[in-house]
């Protein structure tokens, strides 16, 4: 088994994912949850979501320890089960997600910041533009300074997020009121499962994006110290993570009900204390999402910079994203990831897209990655005789098809129109290994993206379809 003396440790891939699945989406998610859903619903939406991601936390662990060959994990598994067009689309789709969800992050933190100086208010967009160019081309110089430099700040900035997030549980924990918990339970119109279920639905998008990063162990597996690192980090990432997030969002609602914790601003996280500890409550969450934001934009970018060369090294994304520096980071990855942040930036600032819009794109993109990971896992189960994970990846992969069945047919529309380009950068790729045209399976999954992205194109077009 390949091992790395000085690559990356458990904490240090620990650290990846729990940093990349706790961002901005931590902070938003009392607000976020309340919009759309009643408590007894978010229960029910945790309890799916809770069993759905703790199995796919588990198919990822089998496939770490099973088959650690297959190094950048959710691009190769899919690569691996279902061929090499396939593989491209899945970390063709991730590689965008990553970097959307650095977009989002990035208005969040001017968000934030606003709190503070108004300069970073919506008006300043010149501003805020030089800003965004700070940090996006800060963080291409700081990770071209080596991977594992970069992935072991992610640990200190992962710490640092998590005293503010344990403070706020402590104090809302002190501050919960079964009264105002038992407000609207199950809605306005009580338990009427019609009612309920489109509730549970909208909790699934909001949770998707909290959870995107939990591959971030098994992107980084070809610089992993030990391979058996990877699947533990996982699963002990994974489930801190989900406690965390379940206090969060069900405490709140014994703090404020339904109704006042949807109307709160982005972060909702900081509004919520304020109600319970005054203004410093807010300044503390506050502070504490700039911190997390902060690691997130590291540990986003480490993560997509590593797919898109791990594909190009095995010949399936172009050959410009595997040039190494000398510190052994794929600058061309990380300046072309870069490139494209600063350009997708420019234009959310310009047209003030929302960090919920811009990280459920972001997510909806990921779960094409999700779903065929899975379903590897089951493929790979039953060549292993195994019949406990055949039921964990089925269960995984069943979770992973009604995500994106409850994100809503016009998201998938548009991530198609995100992956429809890909078609033209995997020719690119196969011309350059001497094989200049699709096979008739690659033109058929390639005639269904393009037909869904034209609609999609459409919808937008006509206003049919709404961000």
């Amino acid at each position: 088994m390949k091992q790395h003396s000085a690559g990356i440790g458990f904490f240090g891939l620990a650290a990846m994912v729990v940093g990349t699945m706790i961002g901005g989406g931590a902070f938003n998610l009392p607000g976020a949850m309340a919009q759309g859903a009643g408590v007894g619903p978010v229960l029910i939406g945790w309890g799916i979501t809770g069993v759905g991601m703790i199995m796919l936390a588990f198919v990822f662990q089998f496939l770490a320890n099973t088959r650690p060959e297959l190094e950048g994990g959710i691009y190769a598994y899919a690569r691996e089960g279902f061929g090499k067009f396939v593989g491209f689309n899945s970390g063709w789709g991730y590689w965008m997600s990553a970097w959307i969800g650095t977009v989002a992050n990035i208005t969040l933190i001017f968000s934030t910041l606003a709190y503070f100086f108004p300069v970073f208010s919506a008006e300043h967009r010149l501003f805020r533009l030089f800003v965004s160019v700070v940090l996006i081309w800060g963080l291409f110089w700081l990770i071209s300074r080596g991977m594992r430099e970069a992935a072991l700040l992610n640990i200190v900035t992962t710490i640092a997020k998590l005293v503010p997030i344990i403070l706020f549980i402590v104090l809302i924990v002190f501050a919960f009121r079964i009264d105002t918990f038992q407000v609207d339970f199950w809605g306005e119109t009580g338990f009427v499962w019609a009612d309920v279920f489109p509730q549970v639905k909208s909790t699934m998008l909001v949770t998707l994006w909290a959870f995107v990063g939990i591959e971030g162990a098994v992107v980084l597996s070809s610089r992993a110290r030990h391979k058996k690192d990877v699947g533990r980090a996982t699963v002990i990432g994974l489930i801190g993570t989900l406690l965390i997030y379940m206090m969060i969002s069900i405490f709140s609602f014994g703090v404020m009900t339904q109704e006042q914790l949807a109307a709160l601003p982005e972060p909702s996280m900081a509004y919520v204390l304020e109600a319970v500890v005054g203004p410093f409550g807010a300044t503390l969450i506050n502070i504490g999402l700039l911190v997390s934001l902060t690691g997130a934009l590291l540990g986003w970018t480490i993560l997509a910079t590593e797919i898109s060369y791990v594909a190009s090294r095995d010949g399936v994304f172009p050959k410009v994203f595997h040039r190494l520096n000398a510190n052994e980071t794929p600058v061309n990855a990380l300046f072309i990831t870069q490139a494209f942040t600063q350009v997708v930036t420019a234009i959310a600032l310009f047209s003030e897209q929302t960090y919920l819009v811009l990280s459920s794109i972001a997510g909806i993109a990921a779960l094409v990655p999700y779903l065929f990971s899975a379903l590897y896992g089951w493929m790979e189960a039953k060549r292993t005789t195994s019949l406990r994970m055949m039921v964990v990846s089925g269960i995984a992969s069943l979770y992973a098809a009604w995500l994106l069945y409850a994100s809503g047919f016009e998201y998938v529309l548009i991530a198609m129109i995100l992956y429809a380009p890909g078609i033209f950068v995997f020719l690119l790729a196969e011309r350059e290994q001497g094989r200049p045209f699709l096979t008739r399976t690659q033109s058929m999954i390639a005639l269904i993206i393009l037909l869904c992205a034209t609609y999609g194109i459409y919808g937008l077009w006509t206003a049919t379809i709404a961000l």
